[in-house]
């Protein structure tokens, strides 16, 4: 198995993980606080992975410069707005449709690669997303959406809007992220993923954190007194992030977004095997097409 589709596997894990451990602090914590957490508390657990990883690898920071410190902000950017535009969505009362189209990242993302980083992927690679991102949305509207009309009626929905915009954001984000990456001088993608990484949590945490303070003061105590579950999250957040982002030097970001898709399958086998509830057959079924497509990526690979 190649290494950048191990790292993306093991993203897609951290990242369902994170999921599942952050919904203890709903009810604790508002939307930005929340959101904040996974910043502040992920800054020292990069810092840690970026050291460990220097001192395995005898590796040295490289140099940072404005372009690359730009990026960072613009991409950190890009996930908060992401983020917020898919809480938008469930406020909509569309907790499902939100989710499917903020799936949407996969193709998104494979679009603004090719334009703004000129990654080209194979034709095979671009069935293989499209039939994966179908079977997500097969998996999160199966039931709600019984023919094509109404799916496309569903597009139209606020909660479908907000979700694509979020999609769109997340897309960005990964093409920016790729492209911070590319501005650090030095011949190991592991070490500017890391450098990245913390460089843009520390920037998120200055962004959403400054917003807390200026319209959420009493929120940003809460964030402290809820550390044992927060610090958690933060550090779920920051390996997930680090696997993203090492993915990403290693591979298109098409590619690794289109595998990084069975998060929805780990999180139907946490269901079935921890929660201990059956499957539907249409959540089968769309698991199978999710699968295939990934296999079609990988065989496009």
């Amino acid at each position: 198995m190649q290494l950048w589709v191990l790292v993306t596997l093991t993203a897609a894990l951290f990242q369902c993980w994170r999921t599942a451990m952050q919904q203890k602090l709903r009810g604790q914590l508002s939307v930005n606080a929340a959101a904040v957490v996974r910043y502040l508390y992920g800054v020292p657990v990069g810092a840690a992975l970026l050291g460990g990883y220097m001192l395995a690898t005898g590796g040295a920071l490289p140099a940072l410069n404005w372009q690359f410190l730009a990026l960072c902000a613009a991409g950190g950017l890009g996930q908060i707005l992401g983020t917020n535009l898919l809480i938008m969505a469930f406020g909509h009362r569309g907790f499902a449709v939100g989710t499917a189209y903020a799936k949407t990242e996969a193709v998104q993302g494979a679009i603004l690669a090719l334009v703004l980083l000129g990654e080209r992927i194979s034709a095979l690679a671009w069935v293989g997303i499209a039939i994966g991102v179908c079977g997500v949305l097969w998996l999160s509207l199966a039931g709600r959406a019984a023919s094509f009309r109404e799916l496309a009626r569903a597009t139209v929905q606020p909660a479908a809007v907000c979700g694509l915009a979020a999609g769109f954001f997340f897309a960005l984000t990964s093409v920016l992220v790729k492209a911070a990456n590319l501005s650090l001088p030095g011949d190991d993608p592991i070490l500017r993923a890391l450098v990245t990484l913390v460089v843009a949590n520390v920037l998120q945490t200055l962004m959403q954190g400054g917003w807390l303070l200026a319209r959420e003061p009493m929120q940003l105590r809460a964030v402290f007194t809820t550390w044992r579950t927060s610090a958690q999250v933060g550090a779920l957040s920051a390996c997930g992030s680090a696997c993203w982002f090492s993915a990403f030097a290693l591979a298109p970001v098409a590619l690794v977004r289109a595998v990084g898709q069975v998060e929805i399958l780990m999180t139907l086998l946490f269901s079935r095997f921890y929660l201990k509830e059956s499957p539907t057959r249409a959540e089968v079924l769309g698991a199978l097409t999710v699968v295939v497509g990934v296999v079609l990526v990988l065989a496009g690979r």
